[in-house]
């Protein structure tokens, strides 16, 4: 499984126009990992505890839930 770069998120987020950091996280996902399906994007963040977390506090619980979210976006 794919690791988040923390240090590498930093850098992108420093020219992102948006404001939330888990938003900006999923673009980073998409664009720097070259990942779009929700599952593999789901997996990334699910293993990772920080990534949890923001899953956590918008009750995204599964790839399901994140896709919706996604298509909100």
């Amino acid at each position: 499984m794919i690791q988040i770069d923390w240090d590498e998120f930093k850098e992108y987020k420093k020219f992102s126009v948006r404001k939330d950091n888990f938003e900006i996280l999923l673009e980073f996902i998409k664009s720097y990992y070259n990942v779009a399906l929700p599952q593999d994007v789901y997996d990334m963040l699910h293993e990772d505890e920080t990534a949890q977390m923001m899953l956590d506090k918008r009750s995204i619980g599964d790839a399901i839930a994140l896709e919706k979210y996604l298509y909100k976006l």
